[in-house]
């Protein structure tokens, strides 16, 4: 069966060249279901101006390597890579990267 998780996303092309980072927020390791305090990742929120401003976060693991911005920072991503699943019926996006230049 197609998986969407499959398919690969032209991330550039999809998120437009253009992304401001607009928040970072921690990404907690959770056991259980109980999240603990041990932290993951960052997802760095990025607004995107050629697709009317729609945010997606990007999640690098590893330690914060930017702080939240005051204002908008334009910003590029090591290795972005977009992909698609489903959830409740939609399809959501998620997107990851290994590194963040400012």
């Amino acid at each position: 069966m197609f998986n969407l998780r499959n398919v690969v996303i032209d991330a550039n092309g999809t998120l437009g060249s253009k992304k401001l980072l607009v928040d970072v927020i921690p990404v907690y390791e959770y056991v259980n279901d109980k999240r603990t305090d041990k932290i993951l990742a960052h997802r760095y929120v990025i607004a995107l101006p050629e697709r009317a401003f729609e945010k997606i976060g990007v999640r690098i693991d590893g330690p914060q390597l930017m702080e939240s911005p005051d204002s908008f920072v334009e910003v590029l991503f090591s290795d972005l890579e977009v992909s698609g699943y489903e959830s409740q019926g939609k399809v959501q996006f998620t997107a990851k990267a290994s590194g963040i230049i400012p």
